[in-house]
């Protein structure tokens, strides 16, 4: 009876010991402006009123609550990508434009760059320049997110607005440079997007980025044919000059348009007419055609972190354009792009299967502009003319629906991010890691228990 119970606890240690070498590994999906608006314009148009995304067949759903504050510590209830990543990353509350920083512009360490230390491996797969603020937020710390190379981080102008750079960051005044300057000696073991303007982004004092990778042994990859191959050591790919062309676009172009008033009703509101503007279908975009898709990028890392690893790996995937097309109003690009998140989602559903300890998150860094309104108006029966301030477009459905989109945040060319909380999935792992209400900050610590740091 002795040697069966001594052989039990042997077994017993045996198999605790196996399940322990089981790589431990996490996969955070960011979808940039992916609040519910438009996770229901990617199911309407990709499945249909009806049916279901890859992503609703993830068991875990949630809510996210974003944080931002102001200088002074004082709340800010809509956000930008660079304090909410940084969020994600870190744990940190902090300043709209910060990258891996706090409210007080100190540098905080990053869940990847945690991981990176601890021996797991640890990759960054972005359609942005790998310099915008999502993946940026994961493996470098500037104060202004448009530091993103040795030109840039001296000064100048982003999205039309005036900047004066990062001097405390500068390599010449003791900091660690500029984004693509961090990321190009950084311990990241495989980086992947756009962005490659920044690499070669030349100052008279300083090497370039891409100077910077090659001096340290870093495969650098520019065509979407080199990701077919296996690659050994750090590789940074770098598919197009910033952000990477989206999949899909209007008919002609067309993005949301303005209602068309006749001359009454410019004259008053309540008389004459308005013209709704035509239906838009969504096609190829063929500035798409020479690009390494997000789901073969993808598989490229996944294929990258997971050779020769016992440990596990860290993952960043990063659907950057349902946010950059929603500033531009385009519902066909963002759509195209949510297409693009759930083929990258497919892939690592793929892994998990084989690799049940794999935590699998999806969540947004904060909403954006698109509404879902009626088409047409409720209010047709009214005997006035019922149109909306914003603009306006009409997306013809695969099941023959008409879906109207309103952007309306402001005035000029460029809508804004708003203020809503946004969505969290996960797999089956996220069951006890995560809460059905968290705070992006909590996400960031469940990643670092997740994985054991």
């Amino acid at each position: 009876m002795r040697h069966a119970t001594f052989a039990a606890l042997v077994l017993a240690l045996i198999t605790h010991a196996g399940a322990q070498a089981q790589p431990r590994s996490v996969v955070l999906i960011i979808g940039d402006g992916f609040d519910d608006q438009h996770v229901t314009m990617g199911r309407n148009y990709l499945a249909g009123q009806s049916g279901a995304l890859l992503l609703d067949q993830l068991p875990v759903r949630g809510a996210v609550q974003v944080e931002t504050v102001d200088a002074d510590g004082r709340p800010i209830y809509v956000a930008d990508s660079a304090n909410t990543a940084t969020s994600l990353a870190t744990g940190a509350i902090t300043q709209i434009s910060r990258i891996g920083k706090n409210g007080n512009d100190e540098s905080v360490p990053t869940v990847l760059e945690a991981a990176a230390d601890a021996g797991y491996k640890t990759g960054i797969v972005s359609t942005a320049s790998v310099t915008d603020a999502s993946p940026a937020a994961f493996a470098a710390h500037v104060t202004i997110r448009a530091c993103e190379n040795p030109v840039t981080i001296r000064g100048g102008v982003k999205y039309g607005v005036t900047f004066a750079g990062c001097p405390e960051d500068l390599v010449e005044n003791g900091g660690a440079g500029s984004i693509a300057e961090q990321l190009a000696v950084s311990p990241v073991d495989v980086i992947l997007g756009g962005g490659m303007e920044h690499f070669v982004a030349q100052h008279e004092t300083q090497p370039t980025a891409q100077t910077l990778a090659e001096r340290v042994g870093v495969t650098l990859l520019s065509q979407r044919e080199q990701l077919a191959e296996p690659h050994s050591g750090r590789v940074i790919g770098l598919f197009s000059e910033d952000t990477m062309p989206v999949k899909w676009q209007g008919t002609d172009g067309r993005t949301a348009e303005t209602m068309e008033r006749s001359w009454l009703n410019r004259v008053h509101q309540m008389i004459g007419s308005v013209t709704q503007p035509e239906v838009v279908k969504c096609g190829a975009n063929p500035d798409f055609a020479a690009m390494p898709s997000l789901e073969a990028m993808t598989r490229y890392a996944v294929d990258h972190l997971s050779r020769d690893n016992d440990k596990g790996f860290f993952l960043t995937i990063e659907s950057a354009s349902i946010d950059k097309r929603a500033h531009e109003r385009d519902p066909c690009g963002s759509i195209g792009e949510i297409a693009q998140l759930e083929s990258a989602l497919g892939v690592v559903m793929e892994y998990a299967e084989d690799h049940p300890e794999t935590l699998i998150i999806v969540t947004a860094d904060h909403a954006q502009a698109a509404q879902i309104v009626p088409d047409p108006t409720l209010y047709k029966s009214l005997p006035i003319p019922v149109f909306s301030p914003g603009k306006v477009a009409r997306v013809v459905t695969p099941e023959g629906g008409v879906m109207r989109i309103n952007y309306a945040t402001n005035n000029i060319a460029s809508e804004e991010h708003t203020g809503a909380n946004v969505p969290l999935f996960a797999n089956s792992e996220g069951a006890e890691a995560l809460e059905p209400f968290m705070r992006q900050r909590e996400i960031y610590h469940a990643m670092m228990r997740y994985l054991e740091l």
